[in-house]
């Protein structure tokens, strides 16, 4: 997936269901940001990325970037916001790199090359049904996952693991389980073959919410956090 197709669909998003239209607006922002830069976290990029941040992010997110952060401050810091910088960084950089590689084969619950969690499930045409495959939230990795397989703790037993969906973006759902009551979405191209799986899971953040009320944990925050 190109960036500007992310940059593209988080558009289409913020005006078809304009529920966190905000939220989209500044992911634009930010994979504009990303589709630039190519070598990860280098001084000028954080530099470049903090100014950025300060003229488009809300408070308290633009207050963060103040001052001249490093990038070994980064690293060390317990702010969420500063953990929000370093991940935009890397993610660009790990993407570039995954993709001079094929994807190695077997079932694991965690990205095969930077061992990161999944974000995201992605259901994907194939034959007379769908392919389940994981999203890694840092380098968006894609691999073949099993359907009724709990990426957690590895549930098996279809009566535990509940699907859920929300009339607002029927394409995404919640994969839950009851087992471990964690959970994350998935977005299923047979039913809506425009979507970016990383850009219509940000958006999804109503599922996010009703999930957490429900008392499911989230399998592994977006860039956002959420």
């Amino acid at each position: 997936m190109t960036w500007q197709r992310r940059i593209e669909r988080a558009g289409e998003l913020a005006h078809e269901s304009p529920v966190f239209p905000e939220l989209l607006h500044f992911y634009q922002e930010i994979a504009r940001f990303q589709s630039t830069i190519a070598g990860g976290p280098t001084p000028a990029n954080l530099a470049a990325l903090l100014a950025l941040i300060r003229r488009t992010a809300p408070d308290p997110m633009a207050q963060a970037a103040n001052g001249d952060l490093t990038w070994d401050e980064l690293l060390r810091s317990a702010d969420p916001m500063h953990a929000f910088f370093a991940r935009v960084l890397l993610q660009a950089s790990a993407e570039s790199r995954a993709r001079k590689y094929p994807v190695p084969s077997g079932v694991q619950p965690v990205c095969p090359f930077c061992a990161e969690k999944p974000v995201a499930a992605v259901l994907r045409p194939e034959g007379d049904g769908g392919k389940r495959f994981l999203l890694c939230s840092l380098c968006f990795t894609e691999w073949e996952f099993r359907r009724l397989l709990c990426p957690n703790c590895g549930e098996e037993d279809k009566e535990k693991l509940p699907i859920y969906t929300a009339a607002e973006m029927p394409h995404v759902r919640v994969e839950a389980c009851d087992t471990c009551r964690v959970y994350l979405k998935a977005i299923d191209l047979t039913k809506n073959g425009l979507a970016v799986p990383e850009v219509d899971e940000l958006a999804a953040v109503v599922l996010d919410l009703w999930a957490s009320e429900h008392g499911y944990t989230k399998l592994q925050t977006n860039l956002f956090g959420m």
